[in-house]
């Protein structure tokens, strides 16, 4: 929230409805002391004053606080834990804890009991500065050593820790004032963590768990949890026989089986026709090179911890490429180029590789081998800002085809402080942060600044995607890009006869068609619209007596994709099941009035029985539906 001064006298006593009303804020509560005071409490002002911040801020520090709490109830029941670290993340909680007995789910009540316990005894949270010397003998006194590893790595003099009972912990906070605003919590799950992140250190166990601040949001969201767990894409994924992850080919590989397939090709198939139609070329490049060409485009010193070990073959060094771009810059080498090609569009379905540890790979949405929907544009500057016009209205459009509405955009630019993290000037850094924006505010979209966020090489526009559930997911990126130019040696000539060097702006709508299945199994829980659909249409004959009839049927379908279900010995309700258990779109039953009327009993997955119409009639629907892309 914006920041308000008012006239506050350290020591005194507010009500803090008071002082937000004198504010004139619209606020949820303050902090004052390192601590968090609702709206609802007193609070007495500390030399610091008063933050006013809002029901989202406050949220994150309840949370926070929680994972205190959880971490208190551990150190009860389990004596001898030592601490690790407790942050809030965007849902929740959690703690990383060195526990001698280790835990298993069923300990999660327990550490449930005792957190309800410590509530309710509404306990004092004090927040206390101490010297970092005095901070070490504390905690080596209560035998914390990874505490005592963080403090000797904190800048400064001095540490703060947090106080409530018996409990103590190294903290910056804040936090609420007292345990008992700590009621409405869940703990979820636990698994493993090195500490650190550095498997050659301790692995510590982590507990997960969420908090609000009322009985109906926790409900609210465990409800959504378990239809998040109901529209799992890796369990929809085996259901539905779409893909698999095998062990003897590597973790976080994708074996696409055929009904996978076919939505990949459909998908494949449009995306290739959208952008012929928006004056792409489309291009195909290795999925290997040299090292050398990593080095020019300075991925090896950007990038290298996310890139797979070397291959050394006939003396030569070659790696598997994690990106595209430095292909379609050298197609662009290839012959000089003038001002009257630009803009130059190149774009590619490619397959890359990127080293992510096994510890975060997860089902489709994190993969070590994934597929890009890829395209570099080549432009003039003058040229930068309509051209990410141009990108931003495709990748609107694609997600809205899809069902997707509800978008966060956010521009990542570089960290200020920390400029050596990032290649190239200034003065061109600042150029594509206002090429960015500037298309941005063109198309009056709202967008957030994210500070720090910018890649190596340029900054973005990263687009999140909200999901049937609320959850945001990466999107569409758009990178405006300088410096791999400066690097290639990259010329056009100008309209003045002189050398020029070209802008490069990547981009990518899909992001990776892994990643963007896996968002489409779970936004559509498994019912994919008809145009993608593996199976369009299911035939039930309901005896071996209509099986021509059904024949025919399927015949008068082959533009479709049709099945025709032979399973007659098997009960017509337990073969409608077995279509609705495997998301079929719709299907046909045929019985003995159908074949003596020459129509079929149409019957759609999720709207149920839509009656008897003739074959044209069923075929001039499902046309429609397939060439609007009618999502349901």
């Amino acid at each position: 929230m914006d920041s308000v001064k008012i006239n506050v006298n350290p020591g005194e006593t507010y009500k803090v409805k008071d002082l937000i009303s004198k504010a004139d804020v619209d606020a949820f509560g303050i902090i004052t002391r390192g601590l968090l005071f609702t709206a609802d409490e007193s609070a007495t002002v500390g030399e610091d004053g008063v933050e006013f911040i809002s029901k989202e801020e406050a949220l994150s520090v309840l949370r926070h606080s929680a994972s205190h709490l959880m971490a208190q109830a551990v150190k009860n029941l389990f004596p001898g834990t030592k601490l690790g670290i407790g942050p809030a993340i965007e849902n929740g909680f959690y703690y990383d804890m060195l526990i001698p007995e280790g835990l298993t789910e069923a300990d999660l009540t327990r550490i449930e009991e005792e957190m309800v316990r410590l509530s309710k005894e509404s306990l004092p949270v004090e927040r206390q500065v101490m010297t970092k010397e005095d901070a070490k003998k504390l905690f080596q006194s209560l035998n914390e050593p990874f505490k005592v590893e963080l403090i000797e790595e904190i800048e400064g003099d001095y540490v703060t820790v947090y106080r409530q009972g018996e409990f103590v912990d190294l903290c910056r906070g804040p936090h609420v004032n007292n345990t008992g605003l700590i009621k409405h919590f869940k703990l979820l799950s636990i698994s493993g963590a090195y500490w650190r992140g550095d498997e050659n250190r301790e692995q510590l166990t982590r507990i997960y768990g969420t908090c609000f601040w009322t009985s109906d949001e926790l409900e609210e969201f465990l409800h959504n949890l378990e239809e998040a767990e109901r529209r799992d894409h890796r369990k929809l994924g085996k259901q539905l026989d779409l893909f698999s992850i095998n062990e003897d080919i590597g973790p976080g590989l994708i074996l696409w089986h055929p009904n996978g397939a076919v939505i990949r090709k459909e998908i494949e198939d449009f995306w290739r026709q959208s952008h012929i139609d928006n004056g792409y070329q489309l291009v195909y490049t290795p999925h290997v090179a040299r090292t050398k060409l990593w080095e020019i485009s300075g991925h090896l010193s950007f990038y290298k911890e996310n890139m797979f070990p070397s291959m050394e073959l006939e003396n030569q060094s070659y790696l598997v490429k994690p990106m595209n771009c430095p292909f379609h810059v050298q197609i662009y080498k290839t012959k000089t180029r003038s001002y009257k090609e630009l803009p130059i569009r190149f774009a590619e379905l490619g397959t890359v590789y990127r080293f992510e540890r096994s510890g975060v790979l997860h089902g489709l949405l994190r993969v070590r081998g994934f597929t890009q929907d890829d395209a570099h544009i080549f432009c003039a500057r003058e040229q930068v800002e309509e051209e990410v016009e141009k990108v931003l209205d495709m990748a609107l459009g694609i997600y809205r085809l899809f069902g997707f509405e509800d978008l966060r955009i956010e521009l990542s630019v570089r960290d200020p402080k920390n400029k050596d993290k990032y290649v190239g000037d200034d003065d061109v850094w600042e150029l594509a942060e206002s090429a960015l924006s500037g298309a941005l505010k063109a198309r009056d979209l709202d967008f957030t600044v994210a500070e720090g966020e910018a890649k190596f090489y340029g900054p973005a526009i990263d687009i999140k995607v909200k999901d049937a559930l609320g959850r945001y997911w990466q999107g569409p990126t758009i990178q405006v890009d300088f410096n791999l130019p400066r690097r290639f040696n990259m010329k056009y000539t100008g309209q003045d006869g002189l050398e020029h060097e070209p802008v490069m702006i990547h981009r990518a709508l899909l992001g990776s068609l892994e990643r963007f299945f896996a968002l489409l199994i779970e936004q559509y829980s498994g019912w994919f619209p008809l145009w993608v659909a593996p199976e369009q249409v299911r035939i039930l004959p309901i005896t071996e007596d209509q099986m021509q009839y059904a024949q025919s049927v399927a015949e008068g379908l082959k533009e479709f994709r049709v099945k025709l279900d032979t399973d007659t010995g098997s009960k017509l309700g337990y073969r409608i099941r077995r279509g609705q258990t495997e998301k079929v779109p719709y299907m046909l039953v045929v019985g003995s009035k159908e074949v003596e009327s020459g129509v079929v009993s149409v019957r759609h997955g999720v709207k149920g029985d839509l009656g008897q119409m003739s074959l044209d009639e069923f075929k001039s629907m499902i046309k429609e539906e397939i060439e609007n892309k009618v999502h349901l």
